[in-house]
């Protein structure tokens, strides 16, 4: 049987209606500025989000730190959860590229109050940062693929406006939270300075990110892409599969929350694994469990799994994700569910064998 494939909604492979598109897409070089088909999609996003202008990226790290790099300089120092994505998983870019330092906050879910910002905000001092950025992720990964309240969200950038901060939305999954929410992307957008999106997870494209904001900060961002090596040719392939996906793939997305709600049902309650809780029901798309004492760490448990034909990641030391995306089914989810079990099931029983 073939593999059931959880570790990220960044595994799905273009629908052949994508292919097509992609195929059918009208070319030329956006470098030069004359792709066509990039610039439709630009155009789109920006009306989406509700911004002057949007930019296409490789990827949501080039687009966040892009970002980064127009709002701040050398010095400068950015509030954001201290479990999001551009602490974790963008190789400390923001001082490797923009010389910026990152003051953690708390919160649960990955998600933070006006208070917690306000307190953590610093005043003028010749020995600190200065307090230049805020950014929000939503949804917000490793806090279990949870959805920013508009209100909660609305009041952080207020917050920050009160200090003449800038505010950047993380939004690589902020599909996601719009369809299960029922917010629009641009009453997101309402409330930053920036905001980024992809299209290469739960939408299903192959590549590719977008930044949107004012017209004059994205053509800042634009030079920044080519400094960096953004700038791509006939990217209009890439585009093409985006604006498919925005046309077909997100309503969708409802699919893909139901079926990580199924999983975590079906996994509650399984010896040897916690589901993880969090401030809310199931969210989005993804599903946290922790995996109690007595049973393999996170990284073993995972390659075990893979040999029983799902794949998970590890998250942590004891904690694992499963991720619901466009090529899984809620037949796979079933079987996975019960694969799973039945893995943990006989892990624990070699384990106590083995302790005899």
């Amino acid at each position: 049987m073939r593999a059931i494939d959880l570790r990220s909604d960044t595994v799905t492979r273009p629908t052949d209606a994508m292919r097509a598109a992609m195929m059918a897409a009208p070319l030329g070089d956006d470098v030069l500025g004359d792709e066509p088909t990039v610039q439709a999609l630009e155009a789109k996003v920006a009306e989406l989000l509700g911004t002057e202008a949007a930019l296409f990226t490789p990827s949501g790290t080039m687009a966040n730190q892009l970002a980064i790099r127009c709002h701040c300089q050398h010095g400068d120092e950015i509030y954001a959860h201290r479990d999001s994505h551009i602490v974790h998983y963008e190789t400390a870019a923001p001082a490797a590229i923009s010389g910026c330092a990152i003051n953690p906050l708390d919160g649960p879910g990955g998600l933070f109050d006006a208070p917690t910002l306000r307190g953590a905000i610093r005043h003028a001092d010749i020995h600190a940062p200065a307090p230049r950025l805020v950014v929000m992720e939503n949804t917000h990964n490793r806090g279990g693929g949870t959805v920013w309240p508009l209100a909660q969200l609305a009041d952080v950038a207020a917050a920050a406006r009160e200090r003449s901060l800038a505010v950047h939305i993380d939004g690589a999954r902020l599909w996601n939270a719009c369809v299960a929410a029922g917010y629009a992307p641009r009453e997101v957008a309402a409330h930053a300075d920036t905001v980024s999106v992809c299209f290469s997870k739960g939408l299903g494209a192959p590549v590719g990110s977008a930044l949107a904001g004012p017209a004059p900060l994205i053509a800042r961002a634009r030079r920044f892409r080519k400094m960096l090596g953004g700038g791509m040719r006939q990217s209009g392939l890439l585009a093409a599969a985006a604006i498919h996906a925005l046309d077909h793939h997100v309503a969708r997305l409802a699919d893909d929350h139901a079926n990580a709600s199924l999983l975590a049902r079906l996994l509650h309650g399984a010896e040897g694994i916690d589901v993880d809780p969090p401030p809310q029901p199931i969210a989005t798309n993804m599903v946290f469990f922790t995996l109690r004492s007595g049973m393999p760490e996170a990284r073993p448990f995972c390659e075990a799994l893979t040999r029983h034909g799902v794949h998970l990641i590890a998250m942590g030391t004891r904690r694992v994700r499963a991720v619901t995306h466009l090529d899984v089914t809620r037949d796979d989810i079933e079987r996975a569910a019960a694969t799973i079990r039945d893995a943990v099931a006989l892990m624990r029983r070699e384990i106590a064998e083995a302790s005899r």
